[in-house]
């Protein structure tokens, strides 16, 4: 025990006097969390053929970590380059607790030689405190800014997806050497100490976290971060209009503000990728079809384009805009429909109510009127029933008194007469029944009786 405290205490009196050959170097590391780190330790001439190792604190026997008479051994590994005199030590699956001192020592009789402190420094593998929010839609494109100091303008840069820095570089999609992978293209504008990054043809897959890196020389790579957020097409402004053939019709398109300077445009077709300009708000010397016409509005930040006679071919989906990148809300679409007339919609008219007003007026008068022409006609039928019963019961009077004069032909002249006065007493009261019936046939009647009478009575008087 009192060895082992004296060896320490040696160790310590080497370091603060500096018995070892030149002066010690202090090295800085720095790794990520999960990942690896590597420590490389220049040594003089004349101890190659020596015994190397990395060891912790004051580096007694339990605070070796590795020696080179063995490469590797749990999380490390160590590789002696004699040539370069460079001994190299590499720490795997770093944690908080791989931090601290280490020390690259060299065995030799007596005194160890160390030719260099180490610091390691081990930080959590994300990044960042503060990430820039971006936001684009599918098939469309978008840039990614990533400033960075003046320092590191000729240092390598990338851009790489998810938020691990341990593995960025390695799994970067493009780089400033580079330039451009596909649909990645890197460009770097020294002058202003930022360098861009454009993905084209967006895809809702494109949506997640990204890292902007400058690599150093030493220590960690500086990053920034951005997120991503691709949008489909499902939601967009968007409105249908319907014109008649041969008739005006006026589109508005509203913009952002901010775009009060930029080219206006409207075009057709299934998709804002694959459309035809049909008018613009800046030389419009190409334009084929006079029937459109442009009106930009600034103050209100909306545009309007007038087609001045619908045709049936106008009919179809345009797309109107500000921006030729189509960014969110730079765009309105437009599903327009085309038709030869204009049919009536509605099943309700004023007129329908006149004319049913009308109807029941004209049937409130022609019912009663009927009902009136009925009542009249079954009374004439009931008079002439009347008048003709009446006529019937004359008739069978008029037989009666033929009869019974039949029957007195004995009688005097005087009760002839006196028949007679009873006849006539018979007709007068018979014409009283009948006096608005048929006057001229009771005359008739009348006369006929009274010759019956007389041509008996003279037949009386023969005999």
């Amino acid at each position: 025990m009192k060895m082992w405290s004296l060896q320490n205490l040696l160790f310590i009196l080497c370091i603060a006097l500096s018995c070892v050959t030149g002066e010690a170097a202090v090295i800085h590391v720095s790794g990520y969390e999960g990942g690896d780190v590597h420590v490389s330790c220049r040594y003089d001439s004349g101890y190659e053929d020596y015994e190397k190792y990395l060891c912790r604190n004051d580096c007694g026997n339990s605070d070796v970590l590795i020696m080179t008479t063995a490469a590797k051994k749990d999380k490390y590994s160590i590789y002696d380059d004699k040539s370069k005199r460079v001994l190299t030590t590499t720490i795997s699956d770093l944690s908080s607790r791989d931090a601290g001192k280490y020390w690259c020592g060299v065995t030799r009789t007596g005194t160890d030689y160390y030719p260099a402190e180490v610091k390691l420094d081990v930080v959590p593998d994300s990044c960042c405190d503060r990430s820039t929010k971006i936001q684009s839609y599918e098939k469309g494109s978008v840039s990614i800014s990533c400033p960075y100091e003046n320092s590191y303008q000729s240092n390598l840069k990338y851009i790489c997806r998810g938020n691990r820095p341990s593995t960025c570089q390695q799994q970067a999609v493009t780089t400033s050497d580079s330039k451009q992978n596909g649909r990645f293209t890197l460009t770097d504008n020294k002058a202003s100490r930022k360098f861009t990054v454009t993905i084209t043809r967006l895809t809702q897959k494109d949506s997640g976290s990204y890292l902007c890196g400058v690599h150093r020389d030493t220590g960690l790579d500086v990053f920034s971060a951005a997120e991503l957020e691709v949008k489909g097409w499902c939601c967009v402004k968007s409105n249908r209009l319907n014109g008649t053939v041969g008739h005006p019709l006026t589109m508005q398109c509203p913009y952002p503000p901010q775009h009060g300077t930029n080219r206006k445009f409207l075009c057709k077709g299934d998709h804002r990728h694959n459309c035809t300009d049909v008018v613009t708000s800046q030389n419009n010397s190409g334009q084929t079809d006079l029937r459109f016409t442009l009106i930009d509005d600034i103050s209100s930040s909306s545009f309007s384009v007038t087609i001045t006679e619908l045709k049936a071919g106008d009919a179809g989906t345009y797309w109107c805009g500000s921006d030729s990148e189509w960014s969110a809300g730079n765009y309105t679409k437009i599903q327009l429909s085309v038709v030869e007339t204009i049919r009536p919609q509605s099943t309700y008219t004023p007129d329908k109510t006149v004319k049913d007003a009308s109807l029941f007026h004209s049937v409130v008068y022609i019912v009663p009127a009927v009902l009136l022409l009925i009542l009249i006609f079954a009374l004439v039928m009931v008079y002439k029933y009347k008048c003709h019963k009446v006529q019937g019961t004359e008739v069978n009077m008029n037989q009666k008194i033929i009869k019974d004069a039949d029957r007195e032909e004995v009688m005097d002249d005087a009760d002839i007469y006196e028949n007679q006065d009873v006849v006539v007493y018979s007709q007068q009261r018979t014409s009283k029944h009948q006096s608005t019936c048929h006057q001229y046939d009771d005359k008739r009647q009348q006369d006929s009786v009274y010759q019956n009478v007389t041509a008996k009575k003279k037949e009386r008087t023969l005999h």
